[in-house]
């Protein structure tokens, strides 16, 4: 975030006060807003993070240089301890969505090609308009992670992560397995499970649709059988493709056809005029395929042999920035609309993601995704999928040496320069500050929340600015949006002793 910005955000929020009831704990405190024009009742903090203490006891104040005061040491006990709740409540906010899962190296059916994930979420929008998956193939064989940005609403992105894995590797299973599921359906008996799911407590699911997405995920793989070149499931590659395209199509349909609850209808409706951009990853043993649909991201996160991270992007951005992707949406449109089918970088000047979900009123054929492959090599230790809040703050390969310092510990400082041992003092000790803030031990034990911390509190050197990050935080929901994005991160880890060396076909 550039110095302007911030400057902009303080400039704002200090037209606010920010208080709680001093009558009422942390648990279930209420937030207040007074507008810096009317008088301001005791017991107020600017930006003070709640804790489980009561309001008079948070109030502590920064210097203009953004250090955390302490005025009179004979109130050091206390101020202390007002620094060490900012660090707590800080954490609480930004560790509440956070996951981490171990995978066993063995499942029953091979070996696994990851180790393990962390994942979190933090919201700017109320609700949260981001969603996440993460299952194991049960049928067949690998593991699959998505992240889903939702645009006009959340409907959208929670439909389509509650079933675009579904569709996935309902597509990879063959005749035979689908067979099964076939027989249990038409005999009411209990059907085999396709995904083992990892859900965190928070995850919402949509129980009042639940038949009907079963009912056209049934329809889909009857379909499936009656193909005569189904015969042993489609590879990863196919099976992306056919889910993402064939997901759009049910999603369309689902609004215009008679439902008799009307709930399901409303919800329908939703999510089809509602939008979602989606990147998912299908992780095997020998390598990587992702379907990215929008701006979402996924990128690798190698170890080069000198110990350093670089980061290999296995999606492309689809909005105004990727040339390639332009040219493609003014191809599809008629020569009297090459110049205003995007407009002022949007699609129809409405849309800034140029593949999505949904938005059936801009359409008239299904999402095609972009999907990569990546063989596996030793050298490859993890993948990042984030949706764009998290890109909008860090670059590839900031959010690659963050998480592969953070794996490692190691936090790598090239040889000071020629042109570096020419600066001025003042300079000299400004490089000093960059390279000691890259060398500060992680907070967090989640990467994903380490990615996340570092996206929002970055100061001016690279370290972690508590000032900064707190003000991020404590925005009121009116202005939070204003000023950052839904963020949410998956970190995957590989197995890499399972890769031999090899030449990537990506």
């Amino acid at each position: 975030m550039s110095g302007r910005v911030y400057a902009s955000i303080l400039q704002r929020a200090s037209s606010y006060t920010l208080t709680l009831s001093s009558s009422t704990p942390f648990q279930y405190a209420h937030l207040v807003v007074f507008p810096s024009s009317q008088p301001r009742p005791a017991n107020i903090c600017h930006f003070s993070s709640w804790g489980t203490f009561r309001s008079d006891h948070l109030c502590s104040r920064s210097d203009e240089s953004g250090n955390w005061s302490q005025r009179g040491r004979h109130l050091s006990t206390r101020q202390d301890l007002d620094f060490q709740l900012s660090r707590v409540q800080i954490n609480s906010i930004l560790r509440s969505n956070e996951q981490i899962v171990s995978v066993p190296e063995f499942d029953g059916r091979g070996l696994s090609g990851v180790r393990k994930f962390e994942s979190n979420q933090l919201a700017a929008n109320t609700p949260n308009e981001d969603r996440r998956s993460a299952a194991t193939c049960l049928q067949t064989k690998g593991m699959l992670f998505g992240v889903f940005d939702g645009h006009g609403g959340w409907a959208c992105a929670q439909a389509v992560s509650e079933r675009l894995l579904y569709y996935i590797a309902t597509a990879m299973m063959p005749k035979q397995s689908l067979e099964e599921l076939e027989k249990c359906m038409e005999h009411g008996r209990p059907v085999p499970p396709i995904l083992k799911w990892y859900k965190h407590h928070a995850d919402f699911n949509y129980r009042e649709s639940a038949s009907l997405y079963i009912d056209h995920l049934r329809v889909f793989w009857q379909e499936l059988l009656d193909s005569e070149e189904h015969g042993e499931g489609m590879i990863p590659l196919d099976a992306l493709e056919c889910a993402f395209k064939r997901l759009d199509a049910d999603i369309s349909l689902e609004a215009q056809v008679p439902l008799s609850n009307d709930l399901m209808k409303s919800t329908a409706i939703q999510v089809a005029f509602a939008g979602c951009t989606a990147c998912v990853a299908h992780i095997g043993t020998d390598g990587i395929h992702v379907a990215n649909t929008g701006d979402c991201r996924a990128v690798l996160g190698v170890r080069e042999e000198d110990g350093s991270w670089s980061a290999l992007p296995l999606s492309q951005d689809h909005n105004s920035q990727n040339q390639a992707e332009v040219e493609r949406i003014k191809a599809q449109h008629p020569p009297s609309e090459r110049d205003t089918v995007v407009t002022d970088d949007r699609l129809l000047g409405v849309l800034m993601p140029l593949r999505a979900f949904g938005d059936v009123r801009f359409k008239w054929s299904y999402v095609t995704p972009e999907i990569t492959y990546h063989r596996l090599r030793p050298q490859d230790h993890f993948l990042i999928l984030g949706t764009d809040g998290l890109w909008d703050e860090l670059s590839s390969d900031e959010a690659v040496r963050l998480v592969g310092e953070h794996l490692s510990g190691i936090h790598l400082q090239a040889p000071v320069s020629p042109s570096e041992r020419q600066l001025k003092l003042g300079q000299m000790h400004e490089l000093l500050l960059k390279r000691q803030a890259r060398a500060s031990p992680p907070l967090d034990t989640n990467g994903a929340t380490h990615l996340i911390r570092h996206a929002l509190g970055t100061g001016e050197y690279g370290e972690l600015c508590q000032e900064r990050l707190a003000s991020m935080l404590a925005l009121p929901e009116d202005l939070a949006r204003m000023y950052r994005d839904d963020i949410t991160a998956t970190v995957v880890y590989l197995n890499a002793d399972l890769a031999r060396p090899h030449h990537s076909l990506f």
